[in-house]
């Protein structure tokens, strides 16, 4: 589905990503994970086509879309929201959402202004398409409040639900727990999984170790730009390399503190399977 080859940009002499090859599986969650610094954010932008690469390739659906522009990139099927929620705070969050499927109309300025049949339909199948974007992300109920008085955690929703209008195959998520307390994460991560449930294949990059250990199919690691690992969340958290980058001082001391809660785990995990597989029974507490 969504392909890169030898991807890389250089922003004067700062090589921010380099070399990375891979592709996204379809209709799984993959994680895009890495100390600060990484280019995990610079990777998004490359693959969404708002950075244009300075090396390398990257294909949708067999189609080369490297120098695509960013609105032709959504109108393939690649949506994505951003680190900072960007939502129109004095709209209602049916109107943002309505906005999103607009890529997918063909109405002008002329049809606006004249109320053209085409306009209207449009308009109606904008509306449509934007309320079972709602109900998607669970905020039907909320269709006609304003969205900058809602809370954080509701206004990511609104971020994702317009991503969700334009109708993408893939959608892109830009650290969408950021901010929220750990209920508020627990419920977002519930949503994100009945997406992809329903079929959507989902990229995201998330800080929040313990969430992308229980939510991701598949983490692919950066480490100054550059792809170090990849795999199941239990492969990645026992590669060597990821430790390194993990816990050698790269990253924020919370995030190695998950990173570290999450390697404890597996390990339990692991001797708890083993003992169970000797016994031919259930382990011991």
């Amino acid at each position: 589905m969504l392909a890169f080859d030898n991807l890389g940009i250089r922003f004067g002499g700062n090589q921010a990503v380099q070399g990375v090859t891979g592709s996204v599986t379809p209709g799984i969650i993959t994680a895009i994970i890495g100390p600060n610094g990484a280019g995990k954010s610079t990777f998004f932008n490359l693959i969404s086509g708002f950075y244009k690469p300075t090396s390398g390739t990257i294909t949708f659906g067999g189609q080369d879309i490297t120098r695509l522009p960013t609105h032709e990139v959504v109108g393939l099927g690649i949506a994505r929201t951003f680190q900072t929620t960007t939502i129109y705070r004095e709209l209602s969050v049916l109107e943002n959402a309505v906005l999103g499927h607009r890529v997918r109309t063909r109405s002008g300025l002329w049809d606006a202004l004249l109320a053209t049949g085409r306009e209207r339909r449009e308009g109606r199948a904008s509306e449509e398409a934007a309320m079972q974007a709602l109900r998607r992300v669970g905020l039907e109920e909320q269709a006609h409040t304003l969205a900058g008085s809602l809370t954080q955690e509701a206004q990511k929703r609104v971020s994702i639900a317009l991503a969700l209008a334009t109708g993408p195959q893939v959608l892109l998520l830009d650290e969408p727990a950021a901010g929220i307390n750990p209920e508020e994460t627990v419920n977002l991560t519930r949503t994100i999984r009945e997406l992809a449930a329903g079929g959507l294949t989902v990229v995201l990059i998330e800080h929040k170790m313990s969430m992308v250990m229980k939510l991701a199919d598949h983490i692919m690691v950066l480490h100054h730009g550059q792809k170090i690992a990849e795999g199941s969340p239990g492969q990645v958290s026992r590669d060597p390399a990821v430790v390194e980058a993990y816990l050698g001082g790269h990253a924020a001391p919370h995030i190695q503190a998950e990173l570290k809660a999450d390697l404890i785990q597996n390990a339990k995990d692991v001797v708890s399977a083993t003992t169970t597989s000797a016994t031919g029974g259930t382990p011991h507490a």
